[in-house]
């Protein structure tokens, strides 16, 4: 009697961005298919368009109302505070993509401040140690979700709260200032394209190349969508994640660096709103909770556009009383208009 043969998938099954609803891939093809990453994306994934449309829309309502803002000086002015929040919302994409979700992201970015603008300011060695333990103990929040089974949800907050409770303990009232390269580093005036454009531009050519084309990607986004094909693909789950979890950190060093080079000071107050920021930049740029999606570039200008709207709210002197809930209704249009254009996707 004939036996079913299991449906096999291909690497391109992952790389499109889907989930892998199938059977087990076949394990010495999907090895040398994994290691190569020689599939591509099968069709444009729409969702991540509406977080582009929403940040060209809201640049452009920006310059009607203040034609200043398309000036070099203008774009630089207003595309600088989205820089952290970047960074914020590609190190919760990783997380979000695991199947995670990371609730310490804005206390995480509040140490990395305090670090550097207390420590790292007086003495570079020993705040680049403690930047290194910093992402060592990221991996240690992958371990502990991967090893034990623990919800992220719990670990994440657990960590938060560590995160914050150390903050304090350095810098209990603001202080402290950016080292002198970090300073010139964010105020720096390249030629052609502001640096906060120029910096989100690479984030997304870098990041959306190791995402898509990588075999990292490819087993990152294989863990959120289908664990059991990880090792069809070669990778190890438990030390998939880990490594993720160390990349995420290294994403809060890079905003806790930016944020510090901008605010020129150390506090751990004001930070915890890049969480919910992060979380929906990368929802508002494609991603899904259910995991398996990775949509830098939606990311990228999901934060931005949020970025945007507390400039656009400045500028035509909405009340910050009343600038949260502007926001909120904002984000839920947004999100709804995703949603429509993913459900017509043929």
């Amino acid at each position: 009697m004939s036996q079913v043969q299991p449906e096999r998938r291909s690497v391109s099954d992952v790389q499109s961005g889907g989930h892998l609803d199938g059977g087990p891939a076949g394990r010495g093809g999907a090895i040398g298919a994994g290691a190569r990453v020689t599939g591509g994306v099968r069709a444009l994934d729409p969702a991540p368009l509406v977080a582009v449309a929403a940040a060209i829309g809201l640049f452009i309502w920006l310059v009607i109302i203040e034609p200043s803002a398309l000036s070099y000086s203008g774009v630089s002015l207003v595309l600088i505070g989205s820089v952290p929040l970047v960074f914020a919302a590609v190190g919760q994409m990783i997380v979000i993509a695991l199947g995670d979700i990371d609730l310490g992201t804005g206390y995480a970015i509040g140490l990395v401040n305090v670090v550097v603008a207390l420590i790292m300011t007086h003495n570079e060695l020993v705040g680049w140690v403690l930047l290194a333990a910093f992402v060592v103990g990221y991996g240690m929040i992958g371990l502990l979700v991967a090893w034990r089974g623990i919800p992220a949800i719990i670990v994440t907050l657990g960590a938060g709260f560590v995160w914050l409770g150390i903050s304090l303990i350095v810098a209990p009232t603001p202080a402290g200032s950016a080292p002198a390269w970090l300073g010139g580093l964010m105020a720096l005036n390249p030629p052609g394209i502001p640096m906060p454009l120029g910096a989100a531009l690479l984030v997304m050519v870098v990041g959306g190349t190791l995402v898509t084309f990588s075999r990292p990607g490819l087993l990152l986004r294989a863990v959120g969508s289908h664990r059991g094909a990880v090792r069809d693909f070669g990778g190890h789950p438990r030390r998939v994640r880990v490594l993720a979890y160390m990349v995420v950190g290294v994403c809060m060093v890079a905003g806790g660096l930016s944020l510090t080079g901008i605010t020129d000071t150390g506090s751990s107050s004001g930070v915890s709103q890049y969480t919910l920021l992060a979380i929906a930049a990368v929802i508002l740029g494609g991603g899904q909770f259910s995991g398996g999606k990775a949509p830098v570039v939606g990311v990228v200008c999901g934060a931005i556009a949020l970025s945007l709207v507390a400039s656009v709210m400045s500028v035509v002197s909405i009340p910050s009383s009343l600038q949260t809930g502007v926001e909120g209704v904002i984000l839920v249009a947004a999100v709804l208009g995703q949603r429509l254009v993913v459900l017509r996707r043929p």
